[in-house]
């Protein structure tokens, strides 16, 4: 199994608002940036979790208010309902061809990430910035059943943040189905599959949360899938699913508070971008 390397280890996936500077502090060339901006941005968001909790406590009264008056089930009731059918069949369809993406340099650089299969070719898409914080080391894929195999980097697409790997034909991965580009959309059950903290097969639920969202990852600005699925670092290249398990995107970034792990906010590279990349890379790279 993959070893856990330990609560935010590596720092990866991340994510910068475009509003914000390269040292994520606030900008003076953006309204609402610098100091001010800072303690004007922390004002809006404790106003609006002021706002959620109040939502909350005034649609548990609604709903205890309904249920006295028609006996109908409340919202622990329905809290209490079974997992979506769906989901389930989602995941067991999925686990299997997602991997754990070990990346060790010569000066002594690691990083740990996911991925997972494409194609009958063995070929693995995954995030780029795993390779680069990993010291462009020697890289090694673990199979959900344990097995470990030397991967070959085919080919990396730094300004995409992806990368893709091929592992020998032993490794018998089955490929994930991609969903068809344009087919995602705000509201729909997702899943995020991947290694956070080494966690192999770890699976969490959640709803696409946004379309097309400006981000900027590092030096550059990229259009994303917005989820609240749990994502955290160690799930960086793992696939972001549908209830019908096809991939609709690459978990690549969370947004943090002061640094401090996952609040909810996760992005994926969208598929139509990770097939695109992904055929130029493999074309080019056999």
């Amino acid at each position: 199994m993959a070893v856990q390397t330990g609560l935010g280890e590596p720092r990866g996936p991340w994510f910068i608002s475009p509003d914000l500077g390269p040292d994520g502090r606030g900008r003076w060339d953006v309204p609402g940036g610098g100091a001010d901006g800072r303690r004007s941005w922390r004002g809006r968001l404790l106003a609006a979790a002021g706002v959620v909790a109040l939502s909350t406590l005034s649609g548990a009264a609604a709903g205890a208010w309904v249920a006295d008056q028609t006996g109908a089930p409340g919202p622990a009731a329905a809290a209490a309902a079974p997992v979506p059918a769906e989901l389930v069949t989602a995941a067991e369809r999925t686990v299997p061809g997602v991997v754990s993406v070990l990346v060790g340099g010569r000066s002594g650089a690691s990083a740990t990430g996911s991925g997972f299969a494409v194609d009958d070719q063995q070929h693995l898409i995954t995030n780029d910035h795993i390779l680069a914080k990993g010291g462009e080391g020697s890289v090694t894929v673990e199979l959900p059943d344990g097995r470990r195999f030397p991967a070959e980097v085919v080919g990396r697409e730094p300004g995409s943040d992806l990368a893709v790997l091929r592992v020998p034909p032993s490794a018998g991965l089955a490929p994930l189905p991609l969903a068809k580009p344009g087919a995602t959309r705000v509201g729909e059950p997702v899943l995020a599959v991947g290694s956070p903290l080494g966690l192999a097969g770890t699976v969490t639920a959640g709803i696409v949360s946004a379309l097309d969202r400006q981000v900027r990852l590092g030096a550059n600005r990229h259009r994303a899938v917005q989820t609240d699925a749990s994502i955290n670092p160690g799930n960086s290249g793992g696939p972001l699913v549908n209830a019908r398990g096809e991939v609709v995107g690459v978990n690549t970034a969370i947004a943090t508070i002061d640094g401090n792990g996952s609040i909810g906010i996760g992005f994926a590279i969208p598929i139509d971008r990770v097939r695109q990349t992904a055929d130029t890379i493999i074309g080019k790279g056999g």
